[in-house]
């Protein structure tokens, strides 16, 4: 039976019920007649999709019909289901006419589908579009699908080469040809691009560091300068010691003067990783009267600045630079030697140590079994007992850093107690 031949059967029913039948007598002889002419009558009927044109009664009766959505779970029921989840039926529904029309331009255009969404489905969602983006219609077109989000779980969800950046105005895409990325760099960022990272795709500013530690007291420490982050737009990316400049490439155009620049400003901070000629020492890489390993033959991963004579030690910091500076992206390099080592040698030695011991005793000071300010005050007296033993800061700063690197202080936990201190 059609669609019309069910409307008519569902208004002859709809009229042989009793409840219509009196509702349309009383309705046609207590308020209809009265008012009528003799030779034109008003009367009434109900049923559905009364029009008599074909095509009208076709019209209505689609409209009348409702789109819900159910679950297998007997308490399931469409008054469950959020705004989210009706907003991707909307979105099925559309991909639904797209893909079975024949003819004109296949588009669907999705403003922030991450509204009343959780993470978890937005991630679903993604991978869902992107995969009927690369069916192909009967006309052998494809549907060309546009997505304007602010969610870093839905951009950490898209390749690179689908994504397009917009800043003042404009539209920067950031696929293949257009960036100073290579294609090595576009692997390694489908890979480790997350949720997390993806943040530097919505900020005014962008700061990408090495470590956790960058990432707890640079905030900080631009708080204390009168530049809190959350006030001028900033985000703070940890890379995590790998790809800093793979991340920084990605505001940097490949033709900025046919294309234009991203006006986001990008900093990058990174170590030197040179360590003054007598840590090895302090901090444990040697024993003492043990000479430092000659390269080559031997292997050793660590510096000291002995090993860059006349100035290949700011050539060092030069190509450093390099890797990932140009247009608004600018790469800073440690003056010295890592972060820890640079604060205490830059006037925040006795800080530093203090956050170090602390950080060593993070467990009993959380088990209760140590308490805070007597730590600091062991942590004063060694420190003042260093200082009484030399004058000179990289000396100083180097037995700051041991309980780093000989004791094993946690730098993340030290930079807590650090940002605490400060």
């Amino acid at each position: 039976m059609s669609i019309l031949g069910l409307g008519d059967y569902a208004s002859y029913l709809f009229g042989e019920s009793e409840g219509i039948k009196q509702a349309r007598k009383r309705l046609n002889e207590e308020y209809l007649a009265p008012l009528s002419f003799a030779n034109d009558m008003l009367l009434a009927r109900i049923g559905v999709a009364s029009t008599q044109e074909d095509n009208l009664r076709l019209r209505q009766l689609l409209e009348k019909l409702e789109l819900t959505l159910t679950g297998s779970a007997e308490v399931d029921n469409h008054h469950s289901r959020g705004l989210g989840s009706n907003n991707l039926l909307f979105m099925a529904c559309e991909l639904l006419l797209l893909a079975a029309e024949s003819d004109g331009f296949p588009l669907l255009l999705i403003e922030e589908p991450e509204a009343h969404l959780h993470p978890q489905r937005q991630l679903r969602l993604m991978s869902f579009l992107q995969e009927q983006a690369k069916k192909e219609r009967t006309d052998h077109q494809h549907i060309q699908i546009i997505v304007t989000t602010h969610s870093p779980s839905l951009a950490s969800e898209l390749h690179l080469d689908n994504i397009a950046l917009v800043e003042g105005g404009r539209a920067f895409p950031l696929c293949k040809g257009k960036t100073q990325l290579s294609p090595s760099d576009y692997r390694f960022l489908e890979r480790f691009l997350d949720v997390t990272k993806a943040n530097l795709l919505f900020a005014r500013a962008v700061m990408i560091v090495e470590g956790d530690a960058e990432n707890i007291l640079l905030p900080v420490l631009a708080k204390l300068l009168g530049r809190d982050f959350h006030h001028h737009g900033v985000s703070v990316v940890n890379v995590g010691g790998v790809g800093l400049g793979r991340y920084a490439r990605i505001f940097m155009r490949q033709d900025p003067e046919k294309d234009g620049m991203i006006n986001i400003p990008v900093a990058c901070i990174t170590d030197m990783d040179v360590m003054p000629d007598l840590a090895p020492w302090i901090v444990g890489k040697l024993e003492e009267g043990q000479q430092v390993p000659v390269i080559p033959p031997s292997k050793r991963q660590w510096r000291i600045k002995a090993d860059f004579p006349g100035n290949a030690l700011e050539q060092r910091r030069i190509i450093r630079r390099a890797k990932a500076s140009g247009q608004n992206v600018e790469t800073f390099v440690a003056d010295e030697w890592t972060l820890e080592y640079d604060l205490a040698f830059h006037g925040l030695g006795k800080q530093m140590y203090q956050a170090a011991s602390l950080a060593l005793a993070d467990d009993r000071l959380n088990a209760g079994t140590a308490i805070k300010a007597d730590i600091i005050t062991a942590a004063d007296a060694a420190y003042e007992a260093i200082m009484d033993s030399t004058t000179d800061l990289e000396i100083l700063s180097s037995h700051v850093y041991a309980l780093f690197e000989s004791n094993g202080a946690s730098k993340a936990i030290a930079a807590q107690y650090m940002a605490e201190l400060l």
